[in-house]
């Protein structure tokens, strides 16, 4: 795309930019009323069969992963014109999904100025290593490393580690007005959770919250993965970044199945998200199809997305993502560089 163009992307985004407060009013209760009344019958299903109780926690995981697409919007301020209705939902639905407000929405304002910057990796992003990086690693980084980026760990471990802990503290340079929203998000989720293992059993709860939990977070961190973990994605030191050419070649539209789009609340229309954030999630189609120029933004299907799993490392020369045998062919390349030179 030329420079040209890619500015003028910008610009087409302008009229998406406005929030509706009917369709935004709508979104809520068409999300928040199914998600509560299938957790109501997950919890009653419990004296038929657990079986059925998974099959409801399943649905249920959907609704919550739009919940927080709702709740990802009001971070962005997009959910609503008015930006103290964002944050009153933006924390109501912060309880609900697990995540404090002021800190999530701080983190995440850094990953969108920063995505796909190789100098400026580290915040509010999945960790990447370039391959001459990791060559040049200690042992132990390497471990850590391959561990974190194990699927296992990523999608397994990693919703417990993200949601119940890293979430619950704050940085050490936070502002008092972040420390409080997060302490008010902790303690409405303890007492939340008590009132709730208090009224239907700690057993009970559990049997229906924790399978919710950790397919919806697995969900979750699968869909910022991958829309981010492609193949030919974007990735440029700070001198030559450019935040579209970022937003557009380095974040991908996950084409999803009508009913997981609506579920996932459009994010699969990632590159219209980072170009606009202030688009809000109802009208990121809209947006898409409106611009001639991003029908060729990056597309991945679910079936190609399941390939993204063998990226571990980002190559500068080649400007791809490679697995760990790309590591072996790099070093005997630049061994045979420095013999020939000599």
């Amino acid at each position: 795309m030329t420079k040209q163009l890619l500015t003028s992307l910008k610009k087409e985004m302008a009229p998406f930019e406005k929030a509706n407060r009917n369709a935004s009013i709508r979104q809520l209760l068409n999300t928040l009323i199914p998600f509560f009344a299938l957790w109501y019958g997950a919890y009653l299903s419990l004296e038929v069969s657990y079986l059925l109780t998974l099959a409801l926690s399943v649905i249920a995981s959907g609704f919550l992963v739009r919940i927080f697409i709702i709740f990802h919007d009001c971070c962005h301020n997009s959910f609503f014109k008015n930006k103290k209705a964002n944050k009153i939902i933006g924390t109501i639905t912060g309880v609900i999904t697990l995540f404090p407000f002021s800190q999530w929405q701080r983190d995440h304002s850094i990953h969108h100025a920063t995505s796909s910057n190789l100098d400026k990796r580290g915040t509010g992003d999945i960790w990447v290593l370039t391959v001459q990086e990791y060559i040049d690693a200690p042992f132990w980084t390497k471990v850590g490393y391959r561990l974190y980026r194990n699927p296992i760990i990523m999608f397994g471990l990693g919703p417990i580690y993200q949601f119940l802990i890293v979430n619950r503290f704050n940085r050490k340079d936070a502002k008092w007005k972040e420390r409080l929203n997060t302490y008010i998000t902790n303690v409405s989720i303890v007492a939340l959770y008590s009132g709730m293992c208090w009224l239907i059993g700690w057993e009970a709860f559990l049997l229906v919250q924790l399978p919710i939990f950790l397919l919806s977070g697995s969900a979750g961190i699968w869909l910022f993965y991958i829309q981010h973990t492609f193949e030919q994605s974007y990735f440029e030191v700070d001198s030559e970044w450019e935040y579209v050419k970022a937003a557009v070649e380095g974040s991908s539209y996950y084409k999803l199945p009508k009913i997981l789009q609506w579920l996932t609340g459009n994010i699969g229309f990632h590159h219209v998200h980072h170009l606009s954030p202030r688009v809000p999630n109802y009208l990121l189609e809209e947006a898409h199809n409106e611009s001639e120029a991003l029908q060729h933004a990056p597309t991945i299907t679910i079936a190609k997305s399941l390939e993204s799993l063998r990226f571990k490392l980002w190559d500068e020369e080649n400007k791809n993502f490679v697995g760990y045998k790309a590591v072996k062919t790099f070093i005997q390349k630049s061994n045979n560089v420095v013999t020939d030179k000599a």
